[in-house]
């Protein structure tokens, strides 16, 4: 799941990963918003919020969710091009390691929130998920040659709706079985974004910044797997 790319990869591989990453995803993301009002992966709703603060004269918020955006982007790019001086390297599990700091991230936020309590800044807080949710979002682009984004569900329900769309007409039928396949992966993609949320808000209103954590603990246990199997080859 963390080490063949692109055409390599099968179906079921392909939505293993998107059901684990978004699952995660959405957990971080509802979690993140009810402990501290920001979203950490909806960046089309935070670039929308950007614009309406600033044209209503709240300069600071307007900024807020602009550095929550940048943030998200230099996750991306961090990501993006850790695993291209992997790959340069011939790291195998360089994909394993990027996903392996976005955890190590979530479980930092998780412990700063059990000792600091009400006294964590929520904006630097939601600053770093976010940066850790493009970390993720740029690792399952790149490994899956852009069939796997899993923070990006308006993106992945635009697709399900074209996709229906082909499914009923399709060109060929090959065309109708690729289509098929698509819709698979997009429709196991918000699932688990959706369970996660779920998931995610629970355990905040059990449990507060610990929860982080938990997340954390998954993506630890998808990736030690894999850098374990990688150094015994």
């Amino acid at each position: 799941m963390l080490i063949k790319e692109g055409e390599s990869r099968t179906l079921k591989t392909d939505i293993l990963l998107a059901s684990s990453l978004a699952f995660v995803a959405g957990g971080v993301n509802s979690a993140g918003y009810l402990g501290f009002g920001y979203f950490s992966a909806n960046m089309t709703g935070n670039v929308s919020l950007i614009s309406d603060h600033i044209s209503a004269g709240d300069i600071y918020l307007g900024v807020a969710f602009l550095s929550i955006v940048a943030m998200f982007m230099a996750g991306a790019f961090s990501a993006s091009l850790f695993i291209q001086i992997g790959k340069r390297y011939g790291l195998r599990a360089i994909f394993a390691l990027t996903l392996l700091a976005e955890a190590a991230l979530l479980m930092g936020i998780g412990l700063y929130s059990l000792i600091a309590g009400s006294s964590v800044s929520g904006l630097g807080t939601v600053g770093v998920i976010s940066f850790s949710m493009g970390i993720q979002n740029a690792a399952s682009t790149r490994i899956s040659g852009s069939r796997v984004r899993t923070t990006h569900v308006s993106g992945v329900a635009t697709d399900i709706g074209v996709g229906l769309a082909q499914l009923i007409e399709p060109s060929d039928s090959h065309a109708g079985r690729h289509t098929r396949d698509r819709l698979l992966l997009h429709s196991a993609t918000v699932a688990s974004f959706l369970v996660g949320g779920t998931v995610g808000v629970l355990c905040y209103q059990a449990a507060e910044g610990t929860v982080f954590c938990a997340f954390s603990a998954v993506l630890l246990f998808l990736c030690l797997r894999y850098l374990i199997g990688v150094s015994h080859a």
